[in-house]
């Protein structure tokens, strides 16, 4: 396995596969074999998502048929499923590797170019923008990504994938960039595993590297809103509590949930523009009408029993700011958001943030996931960083 480049930040620390040499051998049980996306069933790819300990809302069917709904035009399908050796095709499978094929994880010609998040760049070793490339999939809009499998086959899995590359039925790539692995998920340990044992019979060459960073706050068991404050920095905790006293001197402040979340979509992308501008998701350009169509098709597939959830904060009746959130058992994971800048004496990101972290608090979470990026007004909560990683091989030319 090849070393990272010396600009790349080193992926995770500790993991086993990645620091001890650990060489997958070839499995001969199962295969790889590609399946357009449309011919998996929703309740098949859902009941190996729910199976995979390590699987959020982005592995789920909904956010990849909304994404390909979006986006289909930009990319092609590599989904890969994993089955028995001498099962027919078309056989049930026993997991899935979401993969796509693309020039660029993101697009960066200005028709279609949009921009999901706002902390500094990672510094990873380049690929040109002319490169086949194959990425998991939706990756750009997917702040995580794993393999949809019981943990016990992914070796075998990983194996598979790593054959089905090397053979001639997955066509030409340059590059596989699979990014969005988090440290600890024992998918990307099996994966570079199985990628490190063939890489020097295929010449190829293997980076691990760190990606990025998701923000984490951790919440405390049996904790409310100013027990966990009271853990913060006397600092950052006088000023959170000065620009919410200062909202709630105005009016009510309020977090609502929107019942039918189509209805407020507009409303939502009408706040995330005035703060972002051409800099965001919704530009008047082809990128912005695909991240609408992206983030329609997402709370229709979803629907209300899903996941997914739109909120507004409103101060003495007024919306300020909106938000867009994915919320498990224990975690709610802060996707995108909308602020009014007229409103910006009443710090609405600050008194949004403080309003999402008491409801957490209320429900029992245990995490609040700012998802990727380094923005400042992460750690101000408290945030710890969680590095994601990606796996780059590269054919030799």
């Amino acid at each position: 396995m090849t070393a990272p480049t010396l600009d790349a930040e080193p992926a995770c620390h500790g993991s086993s596969a990645l620091s001890s040499g650990l060489a997958a051998q070839p499995d001969p049980t199962v295969r790889a074999e590609r399946r357009a996306f449309g011919d998996i069933a929703p309740e098949t790819w859902d009941a190996l998502a729910a199976r995979t300990p390590w699987s959020t809302p982005f592995a789920s069917w909904a956010f990849h048929r909304a994404w390909w709904d979006a986006y289909g035009d930009n990319a092609h399908q590599e989904t890969l499923v994993i089955v028995p050796s001498g099962a027919a095709a078309g056989s049930e499978p026993i997991a899935i590797v979401p993969l796509m094929h693309r020039h660029e994880v993101e697009a960066t010609d200005a028709l279609t170019h949009t921009r999901m998040r706002h902390g500094a760049e990672f510094e990873l070793t380049p690929v040109p923008s002319t490169a086949k490339a194959i990425f998991f999939g939706a990756s750009y809009h997917a702040d995580y990504a794993t393999i949809l499998a019981d943990p016990g086959q992914l070796p075998a899995v990983a194996s598979a994938v790593a054959a089905y590359l090397a053979g001639p039925d997955c066509g030409d790539w340059d590059v596989v960039d699979l990014r969005r692995l988090r440290c600890g998920d024992p998918a990307a340990d099996a994966l570079a595993a199985a990628l490190g044992a063939v890489e020097m019979a295929n010449d190829w060459t293997l980076n691990v590297e760190r990606e990025d960073v998701c923000p984490v706050v951790r919440l405390p068991a049996d904790a409310d809103l100013d027990g966990y404050l009271a853990t913060l920095d006397k600092k950052e905790r006088h000023e959170i509590r000065r620009k919410v006293r200062r909202a709630q001197a105005v009016g009510e402040v309020r977090l609502e949930d929107v019942p039918e979340p189509l209805a407020g979509l507009e409303d939502f992308i009408d706040l995330h523009q005035k703060r972002w501008g051409d800099e965001g998701l919704f530009p008047p350009t082809a990128g912005g009408d695909q991240s609408r169509v992206f983030f329609r098709r997402l709370f229709e597939l979803f629907g209300s029993a899903g996941p997914l959830r739109l909120t507004f904060l409103t101060v003495g009746g007024r919306r300020i700011a909106a938000g867009i959130h994915f919320q498990t058992a224990d975690t709610v994971l802060y996707y995108n958001a909308g602020v009014d800048p007229e409103a910006r004496d009443l710090s609405p990101g600050v008194v949004m943030v403080h309003a999402y972290l008491e409801r957490a608090l209320g429900e029992g979470k245990r995490r609040l996931d700012f998802l990727r990026g380094d923005e400042s007004y992460k750690y101000d909560w408290g945030a710890l960083d969680e590095p994601i990683q990606r796996l780059l091989v590269r054919r030799k030319v």
